[in-house]
């Protein structure tokens, strides 16, 4: 079900009639449909039925249904594509930040029709420009995901990437652990094996391509560990074959040799973007924290790992 929202009355809109609110902060919106959503009691003012007439007093609560939200499409976009709302951790004027489900691609592809590049239409509100995507998460990939609200915006974050002024930490568990509980990965990665069926390598070729990826060892149970993963780089596939390299193969990372899942642990890839922290296209930074997916957060708790845990445990490192 959509997700409605409540507006507060502003000072600069004490007084106004309630049409003239809806003109001012949602032109798309048609004098047609908001008649209807008057006259069906889909609007509400304080909770009660209200006109298109009545003067509106500071502090008073408006409920907007989705129609509104979507750019008062009467059908919204989302009942098409599906709608993103659900996974949204952050949204202000520029930016929306995502909590990407686990297999739901970011982009389409050969054999994908679900995918959030498609369904951004849903997270329009109450712009009439379609959001933009800045940078991609695999399919099976779950977490923090930003997408741009404008092309200024999309331009500036595009810039902060590209100049690394960006920081993601990942949260992986892995069979095997480490034998350092703490370094940096610096290996090259090229591409492998026939087309349609490649995958990433670490390669000492010299077309390879540099990467270098921080890991820390968060806790242990068994023959399974808990790590942070930080890439200063930003390669395909990059951490999944970087620690499959040290030994310590991502839990359901099939493609790596990631171990499968047993008994209660899901049989699915257990790695999530679990926060951000970037410049802000307005000024200052962008910090964001994804929860984790419900598959992950079962296997902390069966191992007794804190799926809350909101140390950055490279802190110490940037301070050096």
């Amino acid at each position: 079900m959509e997700a409605e929202k409540l507006r507060r009355v502003e000072r600069d809109d004490d007084g106004i009639r309630l049409d003239r609110w809806f003109k001012r902060h949602y032109p798309a919106l048609s004098h047609t449909l908001l008649e209807k959503l008057l006259r069906t009691g889909q609007v509400r003012l304080d909770g009660k039925r209200a006109k298109a007439g009545e003067r509106l007093a500071e502090g008073q609560t408006l409920r907007l249904p989705p129609q509104v939200l979507h750019g008062g499409q009467e059908r919204p976009r989302a009942a098409v594509a599906g709608s993103l709302q659900e996974y949204v951790l952050y949204m202000d004027g520029s930016v929306l930040v995502l909590n990407k489900p686990p297999g739901l691609a970011t982009q389409g592809g050969s054999g994908l029709s679900r995918h959030i590049d498609g369904m951004l239409d849903s997270l329009m509100f109450e712009k009439r420009q379609r959001p933009r995507l800045v940078h991609r998460l695999d399919r099976d990939t779950s977490g923090v995901l930003v997408v741009a609200r404008t092309a200024p915006a999309a331009a500036a974050l595009a810039k902060a990437l590209a100049e690394r002024d960006a920081a993601k930490i990942y949260w992986a568990l892995v069979s095997g652990v480490p034998k350092q509980k703490r370094g940096t990965i610096k290996a090259a990665l090229a591409k492998e094996g026939e087309r349609g069926r490649e995958r990433m390598a670490v390669s000492d070729d010299e077309e390879a391509k540099r990467a270098v990826t921080d890991y820390a060892v968060l806790g242990e149970a068994g023959d399974f560990a808990w790590i942070a993963a930080k890439p200063l780089t930003g390669r395909t596939h990059q951490i999944r074959v970087h620690l499959a390299s040290i030994g310590a193969p991502i839990v359901g990372d099939f493609k790596y040799g990631g171990a499968r899942g047993k008994g209660e642990i899901a049989d699915k890839l257990h790695l999530h973007a679990r926060a951000i922290d970037i410049a802000h296209p307005d000024g200052g930074r962008l910090r964001v924290t994804a929860p984790l997916p419900a598959h992950m957060r079962r296997a902390w708790e069966l191992f007794g790992f804190d799926p809350d845990d909101a140390a950055d445990p490279f802190a110490k490192a940037r301070k050096r």
